[in-house]
């Protein structure tokens, strides 16, 4: 009896070795947010459902991560088996043939379930080509005992003229209040990401059907024009630096009456360890100015899978895994209902579970207003809501970003800051070759 016991366990430790020494190493390269280092934190769930995969995680800075995972699955270089890359990249590199198609995904994993505006972002010509790790829009966030002291009550969803006559309301210069804080730091992911959404509400576009550059027009005018104004007479000094983090900063202390931004700052706004304010805050819909598009963004970090990997299997098991179902259960079971990954799939949104977390409705709200494949009041031949997804676009977005940073700082006007954006597309566009 004795001898079948040994000979049963050490045949038990032969095939652990052999599993172990037969298991697939997959690579992942992700970025070093807090969701995304939890999600590492979880890897033992993957590992123990699928013994036969190990795990190697490669974790880097955004600009870092950007510019690693751009060079290999534009050489099809094979460093990475799955990537984390955003709603801008998603596009571009599925349209080149760069990314592995996840449209056969198991039906267990209800690709139906993700919120239609996450999708369609990651979708081209019908191939879902990653799937969300999490997803954000961009809404109003606002002190309530401000905006009542100065006699006004916030709609859920707000026009741009109330924005500013609220702003200018609750603006209180010599307790250093401000009555809107919003981004003013250069770049094309910091002040264009909110300048080109609230533009696409006052039916302006970055381009029209022929590629041509739209910023002479009277409706990108209006916007900068509008946001400039407003900006001067009740937004912090400096703010010509500010971007997502300074801003977040203000509005913690107590020193913005209001701040549009990501969905994903209500939990930081809302937080009393971090937030002065934690108990004072509303939220509304991004405003609009009445032509049927609002001006929020839309955003996914997302995973794919690199046309040049060996590991397709294994790497769409981890990718069905990360983005489930049962994933978000997992994390609520660890850490709550209100630190899982927001903005992906439909089900999360009708849990009564998440349903108390005092932001998900506005959140959901939010993204479901944005459609990245009819971003603009007037046909564009562009997908992307805060972005056109072009590959000229992010250097492109960058010095145009520059000439209204400047602007809003008091270096040039908002006619020489427009006449330099339209400029800087027109020579950018006739470079790459879409417009003679």
């Amino acid at each position: 009896m004795a001898f079948h016991t040994r000979a049963l366990l050490s045949a038990c430790a032969m095939a652990a070795l052999c599993a172990s020494a037969s298991a697939e190493t997959i690579t992942i390269a992700t970025v070093n947010n807090g969701d995304m280092i939890r999600m590492q934190g979880l890897t033992k769930d993957f590992t123990d459902k699928n013994p036969d995969i190990e795990v190697k995680w490669l974790t880097m800075e955004e600009n870092v991560l950007r510019q690693r995972v751009t060079t290999d699955v534009a050489t099809k270089g094979g460093q990475f088996d799955v990537m984390t890359i955003g709603t801008y990249e998603v596009p571009i590199w599925g349209k080149q043939g760069w990314l592995v198609s996840l449209n056969d995904l198991p039906e267990s994993y209800d690709a139906d379930d993700i919120l239609p505006a996450i999708r369609g972002g990651l979708t081209v010509d019908g191939e879902l080509f990653a799937a969300p790790f999490y997803g954000e829009s961009s809404m109003v966030m606002y002190r309530k005992d401000l905006m009542e002291k100065a006699g006004l009550e916030m709609p859920e969803a707000p026009t741009w003229d109330f924005i500013v006559e609220a702003a200018k309301a609750m603006t209180d210069k010599e307790n250093e209040v401000y009555g809107i804080c919003l981004r003013g730091k250069a770049g094309w992911g910091e002040n264009m990401a909110f300048l080109t959404a609230m533009a696409n509400s006052y039916g302006a576009r970055w381009f029209d059907m022929d590629w041509k550059p739209q910023f002479d027009t009277p409706q990108w005018k209006e916007a900068l024009t509008t946001y400039l104004d407003v900006m001067n007479e009740a937004g912090p000094p400096g703010a010509s630096s500010n971007g997502f983090n300074e801003n977040l900063a203000l509005f913690q202390t107590g020193k913005c009456g209001m701040w549009i931004d990501a969905t994903v700052a209500a939990s930081f706004v809302t937080n009393p360890k971090d937030s002065q304010v934690a108990d004072k805050v509303g939220f509304a819909l991004a405003p609009d100015k009445g032509l049927g598009k609002r001006g929020n963004w839309l955003w996914a970090w997302s995973l794919a899978i690199p046309a040049g990997t060996q590991k397709e299997a294994a790497a769409k098991k981890f990718i069905e895994w990360a983005t489930s179902k049962e994933y978000l259960e997992l994390v609520a079971a660890e850490e709550g209902w209100a630190n899982v990954p927001p903005g992906t799939r439909t089900s999360l949104y009708e849990n009564p579970e998440y349903q108390k977390v005092p932001f998900a409705k506005m959140t959901l709200d939010s993204i479901n207003s944005a459609d990245p494949q009819n971003p603009t009041v007037d046909p564009v031949p562009y997908v992307g809501v805060q972005f056109v997804a072009i590959p000229e676009f992010q250097g492109m977005a960058t010095v145009v970003g520059q000439a209204f940073s400047a602007a809003l700082a008091g270096s040039m006007d908002a006619d020489a800051a427009l006449a330099a954006a339209q400029a800087t597309a027109e020579r950018e566009m006739k470079k790459a070759g879409y417009l003679k």
